[in-house]
């Protein structure tokens, strides 16, 4: 079987997490357990996530001329990932301040840095991106760009996939050349103005849907009638920091690879499963064989 060629477009942090039995509320500080620096940001983390799952993958993004930016480089690279398009820019790099608590669950605030200065795609970013067999992107980017890349994957017969992730306004143009978006609760309901209770609503704007729920596993729908909730994988939940791109990241590989959607979305929930029992963003993210051990086929 061919490797699954698959493109990122998307932000690079540098991640600072913080472990703490609670996540602190307004005006308050909790004392911690724990503290490490790790590379992130859903560009990153899904580029390495689609290497550890099978495919080969390029990087597209911009990263800053700090200490950051040179460690952001050379851990995306040693982890497989195909970085020799990705820019450096004069300031700073992406930040991600993220907390920790016992139960997994988490608090982040990023700071985009040299991800925001990830505009005009060149000639050869946009040939790489007609060259694949997917497109990955997000939100951490301006919007303009990611618009870019898909009109253009769209054209060349590459599929798109959207995490449109942070929650923001998405505009029509990069809507139409999405074959499958990729949202949470929170973005669902930006987006649509409904949650769990009308994940229909999602294809209004797009031929195919998954809405992810966290523990309770995720809904996937279509145009052409489907509309299942597939279980989540029961693990012992250590940090849920980069399940979503786990998950993002293994729907690309397993549907570049010719499986239908649906079994692709029961494959990518046991890579979000398998990545939540571990610390960290990209350092969590599974291995293939990591997600073959807990999938579960209908």
């Amino acid at each position: 079987m061919r490797q699954t060629r698959v493109v990122v477009v998307g932000s690079a942090n540098m991640d600072l997490v913080a472990t703490a039995a609670t996540l602190p509320r307004p005006g308050e500080t909790v004392l911690g357990t724990d503290f490490v620096t790790v590379p992130g940001g859903k560009g990153a983390n899904q580029a390495v996530a689609a290497v550890r799952a099978g495919a080969a993958c390029t990087f597209l993004g911009a990263i800053g001329s700090d200490s950051f930016g040179v460690t952001l480089r050379a851990r995306i690279t040693a982890a497989g990932v195909d970085t020799g398009q990705l820019r450096v820019v004069y300031g700073t790099s992406g930040v991600a301040l993220v907390m920790v608590n016992a139960d997994g669950e988490n608090l982040i605030t990023v700071t985009p840095g040299a991800n925001g200065s990830f505009t005009g795609l060149t000639p050869e970013e946009l040939a790489a991106v007609r060259d694949a067999d997917v497109l990955v992107t997000q939100l951490e980017v301006p919007v303009e760009t990611v618009t870019e890349a898909a009109v253009a994957a769209r054209a060349a017969g590459t599929r798109v996939i959207l995490n449109a992730a942070p929650a923001r306004p998405v505009p029509a143009e990069l809507l139409d050349a999405v074959d499958v978006l990729v949202v949470n609760e929170t973005e669902a309901q930006a987006l649509t103005g409904h949650g769990r209770e009308d994940p229909h609503a999602l294809l209004a704007l797009v031929p195919r849907a998954v809405l992810t729920l966290g523990g309770e596993g995720a809904w996937y729908g279509d145009r052409d009638g489907t509309a299942v909730h597939v279980p989540a994988v029961r693990v012992e939940v250590v940090d849920s920091t980069a399940a979503g791109d786990a998950f993002t990241a293994a729907l690309a590989v397993a549907w570049g690879e010719g499986r239908d959607l649906l079994d692709a979305v029961r494959w990518a929930a046991a890579a979000g499963a398998a990545c939540c029992r571990r610390l960290g963003a990209s350092v969590a993210l599974p291995r293939r064989h990591e997600i073959d051990e807990l999938y579960a086929p209908a």
